[in-house]
């Protein structure tokens, strides 16, 4: 596919992000988010510092550009004990080396958008947060007005598990915030459609049971009508006794 902003087919290719991409890095950033990162922050993308990242080229990119950043991932490890979605995870708290993977930034360049870069850089990371056994999970904030990356993680199978109210300050200006987790190696949310099965059918099976007990115990005080030999009738021996059965409600949240 040729994006009608560039004039030749790309080649596009995907490394690591290096000290050599600092510039462009700098640029990009500054291009394309609203919010001002650190000089320090970069240092860490380039040099690899507690953050991991991908860079996309277009290896058939004209004047020697063919090595030149066009878009980027950068991404975290965090210890889901640590997060602040620990909550929103089915976490066992006695595995205390379970970890995310935070994506920091995601950017293209204007002119290479909509060639599924972006996508393709995304992938990237859910294939390293794969990789990592004790990896659960790949989150992100999304601010409120981005639709088109909204729509990109919900396509690929994020989901949208918490509204951040005023999250982002901008120029003096609160925006709201989007929370999408991809669960990787068995991570899920604690209400899960699976999750919310079982528990379903554990209240179902509790319920049934209490209900057999009831009715057991129900026939067992039951008493029978003799017949009166002078009257052929029945006289009951004791009054009827109303069974109630009482089924308790699950709330999920």
């Amino acid at each position: 596919m040729v994006n009608p902003k560039i004039s030749h087919r790309p080649t596009l290719c995907y490394r690591p992000v290096q000290p050599s991409d600092l510039g462009i890095l700098e640029q990009i950033h500054s291009d394309v988010f609203p919010i001002r990162y650190e000089s320090e922050f970069f240092q860490n993308v380039v040099n690899g510092r507690d953050i991991v990242s991908w860079a996309a080229v277009d290896r058939s990119q004209p004047n020697g550009r063919t090595d030149e950043l066009i878009g980027f991932v950068t991404a975290r490890i965090v210890m889901t004990k640590d997060s602040e979605i620990a909550d929103l995870l089915r976490y066992d708290s006695s595995k205390g080396d379970q970890t995310l993977v935070y994506i920091l930034t995601l950017g293209v360049v204007d002119a290479y958008r909509n060639l599924g870069i972006a996508t393709s850089l995304i992938h990237e990371v859910i294939k390293y947060a794969s990789s990592i056994p004790v990896c659960r999970a790949v989150y992100l904030h999304v601010i409120s007005y981005n639709n088109p990356a909204i729509h990109l993680y919900k396509k690929m199978s994020f989901k949208c598990i918490r509204r951040l109210h005023g999250f982002y300050l901008i120029n003096g200006q609160h925006f709201d915030s989007s929370l999408f987790v991809y669960y990787v190696n068995g991570g899920r949310s604690p209400c899960s459609p699976l999750v919310l099965v079982t528990f379903f059918i554990t209240c179902v099976k509790t319920g049934l049971k209490s209900v057999a007990a009831k009715l057991r115990k129900n026939e067992e005080k039951m008493v029978k009508w003799p017949k009166c030999k002078e009257t052929r009738g029945l006289v009951p021996l004791q009054n009827k006794q109303t069974i109630k059965t009482e089924l308790s409600g699950c709330e999920y949240v």
